[in-house]
């Protein structure tokens, strides 16, 4: 198995990973490598469009939410990449607090 290294084309982190799974998530995101963290907050947002739209989700979804992230990255760009990834971090655990406390309270 042969380790390449690939770069997030949206915050720039650089991750080593087989070949297979660097082409499985170009696959998934229009011929974009995206880390880890890029990718699931990529799918949090079309997760919440296709919530939004009521199930139905389309690839342009996708690529719009693709998009938003990379502008979303972007504006941090003169920052080095860790301290992008812990604030894409807080951002994304912030996301899902709120969300876990919606839904208990709809629930309710």
């Amino acid at each position: 198995m042969e380790i390449e290294s690939a770069k997030c084309e949206c915050c720039g982190l650089r991750e080593d990973c087989t070949a297979e799974y660097i082409a499985g998530v170009k696959a998934d995101f229009g011929g974009r490598w995206l880390c880890g963290l890029c990718s699931e907050s990529v799918r949090d947002e079309v997760a919440k469009k296709k919530k939004k739209k009521g199930g139905s989700s389309s690839s342009m979804d996708l690529e719009e939410a693709v998009r938003d992230h990379m502008s979303f990255c972007g504006k941090f760009s003169r920052r080095k990449p860790a301290f992008r990834v812990a604030d894409g971090m807080r951002q994304m655990l912030r996301r899902r607090a709120s969300d876990i406390v919606s839904t208990s309270s709809a629930a309710s």
